[in-house]
């Protein structure tokens, strides 16, 4: 009896053993990914308040390597002392950051909006379109991704200074809108496929119509992976640069612009470029923090795979 508690124990004692290793090793794998996904940031953000010689020497740790400096935020007119005057840098950076944030914001709702509605017609209705079914319809949007932008330069160039739309927010919304829209369908075409049809069905039943159905019933459903694929296309479009870069000059270039134009006769500005750096990267962060349930939720259900 004594010997069969003894293997018990120790039966128990290895379970546990093994309980507590896989444990320590799943969170160390996370917590290795997590420092290695977060550098990139720190080290952006320590940057900002360095000196030369601390970029140059690599300095990491804050009141260890170096004393901590707001020049990096003083040259874009940031800093505590530099927000008690008027600043033509800061003025130029808010331009900028407001350029982005209608750009951004705009051209994702729209996005989102057209992919959504050509995302729930791929998905209930079967077209047909020459030898194109739904399925070749959808690849076609999706290919689209696969051309380089640089081949794009030229026509949209030509173009843009036919209609007038060189260096004008409109311009920028309308091109980000096409760029990100065949993701913004794809997403949302395999969101609306997850939802049984047999709800819309006894929508109908109850006297509402297609778009009764649609905006009552499903739209609510889908609002997780709708709010996905407006965050992945925010992303894309706020951080975009070579077509802000190429067909905007004066009035409506974007933050990524003036980061790249961080550079001078004397070299790269780091610290200067990691300010501006951080301060573009600083909304995205807020927002996906805010919006973190909704992306798993469309994540889970399918949004994004």
């Amino acid at each position: 009896m004594t010997q069969q508690i003894f293997r018990d124990h120790e039966t128990d004692l290895a379970h546990r053993a093994k309980w507590w290793s896989s444990r320590i090793a799943i969170y160390g794998a996370l917590i290795l990914w997590a420092v290695i996904c977060l550098f990139p940031i720190y080290w952006t953000l320590t940057t900002s308040f360095k000196l030369a010689p601390d970029v140059m020497k690599g300095n990491m740790i804050p009141w260890v390597d170096f004393t901590p400096q707001w020049k990096g935020w003083e040259a874009i007119g940031m800093s505590p002392e530099a927000l008690q005057r008027d600043s033509t840098v800061r003025a130029e950076f808010l331009k900028r950051f407001t350029n982005s944030t209608v750009i951004a914001l705009s051209a994702s709702t729209l996005a989102v909006l057209l992919g959504s509605l050509a995302a729930y017609g791929l998905s209930r209705f079967q077209y047909r379109f020459g030898f194109m079914k739904n399925d070749d319809i959808s690849f076609f949007f999706l290919s689209q991704l696969i051309l380089p932008p640089v081949v794009l330069a030229l026509p949209f160039l030509v173009l843009y200074k036919e209609l007038a739309l060189l260096d004008t927010r409109i311009g920028l919304i309308l091109l980000y809108t096409l760029t990100v829209l065949p993701i913004v369908i794809w997403i949302m075409k395999d969101q609306f496929s997850t939802i049984p049809t047999e709800l819309e069905e006894a929508a109908m039943v109850d006297g509402l119509g297609i778009w009764g159905a649609f905006f009552t019933i499903i739209l609510p459903i889908a609002l997780p992976g709708m709010v996905a694929a407006f965050i992945l296309s925010l992303v894309l479009t706020w951080n975009e640069y070579f077509f802000a870069a190429l067909l905007t000059s004066t009035h409506a270039n974007t933050l990524p612009v003036m980061v790249a134009s961080q550079t001078g006769s004397q070299g790269i500005s780091w610290w200067s470029m990691a300010a501006l750096s951080f301060a573009a990267i600083l909304p995205l962060i807020i927002i996906g923090v805010l919006l973190e349930r909704f992306i798993i939720k469309g994540m889970a259900a399918g949004a994004v795979k």
